[in-house]
């Protein structure tokens, strides 16, 4: 079969300059850069992956993808340690500096070579911190801030709804933003737009799924507020997008939090667990003269679940990766072993490797599955909502023995049941549901399948 067109296509308006030292430049994007402030840059063609990489990517029409600018290892060296006190929500050891885990005995060590300035493992079901370092330390999150955009917007626009895009929808974008080709004067689909925003981490779609939603302000103003119900309280939101600006900060356990709740939502889930899709490009006249609008691969940005540049891991269904000047890589991921879901995230490594973050993420899920009953809690993930920050494990020592989240499921009721969707041996393979302490089977949405490659 012929091989798509994948191509990066830059906006045509000035775009905002981050503050401070950092360019602020987001680097978990297609190649190429904004030209200049006020300037209509080229569309840069972006050749495909390599074989070896399009062969554990689903087939069909999507059989291969482009290449990514290589993960830039690092960061801002601000703040190079942690403050000696930080929040104690989900537990007095949390707020502590450096690793925090404890072990029973004949527990595994944690890896060796971990070089996150933090870091977080966490089951999913229970919300049991099984380890942490450095978990409520304010950093700059980069992408995975979308996440929150996600998980406050998702349930306010059916994914039918269509939106034609104006100029003034793709204002205010920072210079470098990662993009997945939303153009001006075109239609697109809600569904279109989340599948821009969760596999090529478009700021574009963003903007435009913000000006649906009201204009940055308000959507701003509502991710704090859902920030808030979370009890997410490390998090100050200043862009939808998550790029670089001051003030601007997260943390791996508010991340963790943004995850777990996000993964309630049916479409959430669909959107984070997809490795490949088609996008809406331009109208083009066939050979009869008739005018048929194209579309373009698009692949997902998080290597654990793709295999780019890393081994796919086993059991990964999502959730979000990111990576600017400021943030370095940052990265949550939530995987699944049997009947064990962990989530995992990993904030700014130090080591100076390409990938860094997925490597360290892999090492962690690997632990936190052998761990599983071998370790005792030293957190716990709250509840959201006052009762969540309320409860005893917001701030004691022992509380997160007897915690439980609690939080909305699909239809807005308790029970929070999810699923996670994983790659094994390359392939997207379908894993079972799991509920937040209600144990019992969901069938899967309909999700990108592996079509025979006989």
């Amino acid at each position: 079969m012929p091989t798509p067109s994948f191509t990066s296509t830059h906006v045509r308006h000035s775009t905002r300059k981050s503050t401070g030292k950092s360019t602020g430049k987001s680097t978990d994007r297609i190649s190429g850069k904004i030209s200049g402030k006020g300037r209509t840059p080229a569309r840069h063609a972006v050749a495909p992956l390599a074989a070896t990489a399009a062969a554990l990517l689903l087939c069909g029409p999507l059989a291969a993808a482009p290449a990514y600018a290589a993960d830039q290892p690092g960061g801002s060296t601000d703040a190079v340690k942690p403050p000696a006190h930080m929040s104690t929500v989900g537990g007095k050891r949390l707020g502590r500096p450096d690793t925090q885990v404890d072990p029973k005995p004949g527990a595994p060590a944690l890896p060796k070579g971990l070089s996150g300035k933090s870091w977080l493992v966490a089951d999913a079901e229970s919300g049991d911190v099984l380890a942490s370092h450095n978990a409520h330390w304010q950093l700059p999150p980069a992408s995975t801030l979308k996440m929150l955009f996600a998980d406050t917007l998702l349930p306010k626009m059916p994914k039918t709804k269509t939106h034609k895009v104006q100029l003034s929808d793709l204002e205010g974008m920072g210079e470098g933003s990662s993009l997945v080709g939303v153009k001006e004067n075109y239609t697109y689909s809600v569904h279109d737009l989340w599948l821009g925003v969760f596999l090529r981490s478009g700021n574009d779609a963003v903007h435009v799924l913000a000006a649906m939603n009201g204009g940055v302000p308000a959507t701003v103003k509502e991710m704090q507020a859902h920030a808030k119900y979370l009890n997410a309280r490390d998090t100050r939101v200043v862009t939808p997008d998550g790029y670089d600006e001051k003030g601007q900060v997260s943390s791996a356990y508010d991340l963790t939090l943004f995850a777990r709740s996000g993964l309630q939502k049916a479409d959430f889930r669909e959107y984070c667990s997809t490795a490949t899709a088609q996008f809406p490009g331009t109208f083009e006249k066939d050979k009869k003269g008739k005018k048929t609008r194209s579309s373009f691969g698009i692949q997902n940005t998080n290597r654990l679940l793709t295999g780019l540049g890393v081994d796919p891991y086993k059991g990964i269904a999502g959730v979000k990766n990111g990576n600017t000047t400021n943030a370095g890589a940052t990265f949550t991921g939530v995987a699944q072993r049997g009947n064990r879901v962990l989530l995992v995230t990993v904030m700014n490594p130090q080591q100076q490797e390409a990938n860094e973050v997925y490597k360290e993420t892999a090492k962690l899920f690997d632990w936190g599955f052998k761990a599983s009953g071998s370790v005792n809690p030293v957190g716990t993930l709250v509840r959201p909502g006052a009762a969540g920050a309320n409860h005893p494990s917001a701030g004691s020592e022992n509380g997160h023995k007897h915690a439980q989240a609690s939080v909305s499921s699909d239809d807005g009721s308790s029970g929070g049941m999810w699923t996670a969707v994983g790659i094994t041996g390359g392939s997207l393979a379908l894993l079972g549901a799991v509920a937040f302490g209600v144990h019992r089977r969901w069938p899967l949405p309909e999700l990108v399948r592996r079509r025979s490659r006989d």
